[in-house]
């Protein structure tokens, strides 16, 4: 039988307590999860992607069904070259599902049979993100509630 492998794409920047919360609810349904950071040219990130790489690597050091990497161009693209048969993306509110459904619904059109996967938020995690947490970081606030211990080395 296939390996039954995953890919949970994002600019990780950083990455939250929602974003592990998806992959552990997860983990236990694919023999591997690739971690990946999605680069675009047309953002600017907060944390340098050298920076979004350790976090994620520290992270997930001592799971080796979890494989941090980046990658460039389109998710679809990515998912053929490392043989994931699925996207993994968590959504937090009904903004979130009508966003990710387009990007599912264009992804089934350019790879049939590569398959998305939307994950609820467990409660308690539908108000993080990445954006808010930039946000409190730029104005000097307190993210400990927000992020895993490895994201405050860098803060």
């Amino acid at each position: 039988m296939a390996k039954q492998i995953a890919l949970f794409p994002g600019s990780f920047d950083p990455i939250t307590n929602a974003h592990l919360d998806v992959i552990n609810r997860v983990a236990p349904l694919f023999d591997e999860i690739h971690v990946a950071i999605g680069l675009n040219s047309s953002k600017t990130p907060f944390f340098t992607l050298e920076q979004r790489l350790d976090i994620l690597q520290g992270i997930f050091k001592n799971r080796p069904k979890i494989i941090v990497g980046t990658y460039t161009g389109l998710t679809v693209e990515q998912c053929k070259k490392i043989k994931a048969k699925y996207i993994l993306r968590g959504i937090r509110n009904a903004a979130d599902f009508d966003f990710e459904n387009a990007i599912a619904q264009n992804n089934l059109q350019l790879a049939p049979d590569i398959e998305t996967i939307l994950l609820l938020s467990s409660p308690g995690y539908g108000h993080i993100s990445s954006t808010i947490v930039r946000d409190i970081l730029k104005n000097k606030g307190n993210i400990k509630h927000l992020v895993p211990n490895e994201v405050l080395r860098y803060t």
